[in-house]
């Protein structure tokens, strides 16, 4: 049956399922957390928002060394569980403190930071975990379903929170969320137990034995962001991080300033809000599933990097002719349903040709720090350019030679990775040659 659906075969239906299952669990998980958090924001004050966004990047920085020296000093087997447990007893202290109403507002501020952190940092790891666990073939065969797990579970949570929140009350969610958190790290034990096959010719599986994962990766704890600016091809994956984050900032204000404009009426922009999440979520899933392991496979890596770009200069371009809602409304659904679908389980892909200790420590200093820098630099500098007196127009018009960049970058990403990949392939062939002639 999954065949119909995904390419994949017999020895990997299992770690398939499981990973499938660990992503759903995940998202399910934080997405139940995330109307507390939005209520924890309000309790804390609207007006201290800012404050608490910018606290959000300080904590993020503080926590990147923090997972840099739990990545030196314990071995695979043990670190990726050791991070979801650690979150799972931070969870369990706010839920003691939420009941016991320790500390009010300072608590509800905590955790709205705490969420914040919790979110980029799981997702970080556990795709840290999945390019480490399959090869570039099988990523690109199989992380557009699996990815297709977390996107269910974004959908399941926000259900389970709307159902359970009038019967157990939002503090009691968060036992539940712990409750999906361990089934989460289920998963992970039952995929340590499950190897790719040993004859795998990547040189970084070469001989993996049961053994494998006790092996520490080592480092030094700041090696995540000196090993990314001495790599040309990690600054590359910066620089697309970068790319794509401002031209989504972009976005994010000329939406709100559009639909602002379209309606007056609260309601009646939550509404449209809620149906392009939908939309989005049905998009994604389909494209996930159905679209992208045939595209990467059949098209390569380049191409799937480069197929959201393009989508993005050519709507930015029509956005500066046309700046009105059903533009913005069909241009944003499709960007972001390609974003999870397509660009993000591609991305991923970039990280199966590299060592391991980029595959934890670089991975998750461009998943965390790099990502929410990004986010703050472009919306200082759109801001700054509507204080100069640019119109919505100019602002999409300036985003579409951005978009080329972006584009561009993603080809050469592309074709990077694929070079990788046959030196690797080369390499893991002569070391098997090797040990042939030492038999």
């Amino acid at each position: 049956m999954l065949r119909r659906i995904v390419e994949v075969r017999e020895n990997e239906v299992w770690a398939l399922i499981l990973s499938f299952l660990y992503f759903f669990f995940l998202l399910c998980s934080y997405y139940i957390l995330r109307p507390v958090r939005d209520e924890m924001g309000i309790q804390s004050g609207v007006e201290n928002l800012q404050w608490l966004f910018t606290g959000t990047f300080l904590v993020m920085l503080a926590a990147v060394p923090v997972f840099g020296a739990a990545v030196a000093r314990l071995p695979k087997r043990k670190l990726v569980p050791f991070v979801y447990y650690f979150f799972i007893l931070n969870l369990f202290i706010f839920f003691l403190s939420f009941k016991g109403n320790a500390f009010g507002v300072w608590v509800a501020r905590a955790f709205f930071i705490w969420l914040s952190v919790f979110n980029l940092f799981v997702v970080s790891v556990f795709w840290s975990f999945m390019v480490d666990l399959f090869d570039s073939e099988q990523a690109k065969r199989l992380f557009g379903f699996i990815a297709a797990g977390g996107s269910t579970g974004a959908i399941v949570g926000p259900l389970l929170t709307a159902g359970l929140s009038p019967v157990l009350g939002p503090v009691n969610l968060i036992l539940f969320s712990i409750l999906l958190l361990f089934l989460a790290v289920v998963c992970i034990h039952a995929l340590l137990r499950w190897r790719p096959c040993s004859s795998s010719v990547y040189p970084d599986k070469v001989g993996k034995g049961e053994g494998a994962d006790d092996v520490r990766i080592g480092g030094s704890v700041i090696s995540g962001f000196t090993r990314v600016i001495k790599s040309p091809y990690m600054l590359g994956i910066c620089l697309f991080i970068l790319l794509y984050t401002s031209l989504s900032t972009f976005l994010y204000f000329t939406q709100a300033r559009i639909v602002e404009g379209a309606f007056s009426d609260p309601g009646k922009r939550t509404a449209l809000f809620a149906s392009m999440d939908l939309a989005v979520n049905v998009l994604t899933i389909m494209g996930q599933v159905f679209l992208m392991g045939r595209l990467t496979t059949r098209l390569g890596v380049s191409f799937a990097l480069m197929l959201i770009p393009a989508i993005v200069s050519a709507g930015f371009l029509i956005l500066s002719f046309f700046p009105i809602l059903p533009v913005l409304v069909v241009f944003q659904v499709l960007r972001r349903a390609g974003n999870y679908s397509i660009t993000r389980p591609a991305r991923e892909v970039l990280f199966t040709v590299v060592p391991e200790e980029d595959k934890y420590k670089s991975k998750n200093f461009i998943d965390t720090v790099v990502y929410r820098g990004g986010d703050a630099v472009s919306g200082w500098l759109f801001t700054g350019l509507s204080s100069l007196g640019l119109g919505l127009s100019l602002i999409s018009l300036i985003a579409v030679p951005i978009s080329v960049i972006w584009m561009i970058t993603g080809l050469l990403l592309g074709k990077k990775q694929e070079s990788m990949l046959r030196g690797s392939m080369q390499h893991g062939r002569n070391l098997i040659l090797e040990k042939e002639d030492q038999v």
